[in-house]
């Protein structure tokens, strides 16, 4: 599971198998709309590719607020990750792909002790300590942002004052989304919306 690795909500061959792969999840019970596509004729692939944008829409609401807790960052950087590449008639796929490495210390909510800083890496590793680490300069306990670190970590390389290094997490956005809550967030978002939403498109067209 590298970078980018997409969720895709997909309508595989749709109007001849009349069952929709969600990346990795089958979503059952779309056999019951068979006909009603049928009856729609042309009019099927704005049904399906609506509903899929909506069913799409809803789970990347959900991959991003379950992300942000799963890995500590804010929903702002989140969104900014994990980009969409929505349906259209021609293709029926909705994608939520995410690329990137590893992410700095400095997007973490963080906090400095003289053992170094503390950083909330979220649900899945909790509160982590890096040993020698800084963001700020002084003395304790009147110590201060430095602004030429723009608000990264630092690490010393050796004795030498300038001999520093930026700090990374050790989060991978990639990874994380297609793994633990946020992939199950996602998994359950489109089982639940999927199916009600193209019920409700297909009956807006046939005007049920």
């Amino acid at each position: 599971m590298g970078s980018g690795w997409p969720f895709l909500v997909k309508a595989a061959d749709l109007l001849g198998v009349a069952m929709f792969s969600v990346g990795e999840v089958n979503v059952k019970g779309l056999l019951q709309f068979e006909n009603m596509l049928g009856a729609l004729g042309e009019d099927a692939p704005k049904a399906v590719n609506r509903a899929i944008n909506r069913t799409g829409d809803m789970a990347r609401t959900q991959v991003v607020r379950t992300l942000a807790k799963q890995t500590g960052l804010p929903q702002k950087t989140i969104r900014k990750s994990v980009k969409v590449k929505r349906s259209s008639w021609d293709d029926l796929t909705y994608t939520l792909k995410s690329a990137g490495g590893d992410v700095a210390l400095k997007y973490f909510q963080k906090r400095e002790t003289k053992k170094g800083v503390v950083a909330n890496l979220g649900t899945a590793r909790g509160r982590v300590l890096f040993p020698r680490t800084f963001f700020r300069g002084g003395a304790f306990p009147r110590r201060v942002d430095l602004s030429a670190f723009g608000g990264h970590v630092m690490d010393r390389m050796s004795e030498q004052r300038f001999h520093l290094k930026k700090v990374k997490s050790g989060v991978f956005i990639p990874e994380e989304m297609v793994e633990g809550a946020t992939a199950d967030a996602f998994e359950r978002s489109v089982q639940q919306n999927l199916p009600r939403r193209l019920d409700h498109e297909i009956s807006r067209l046939l005007g049920l």
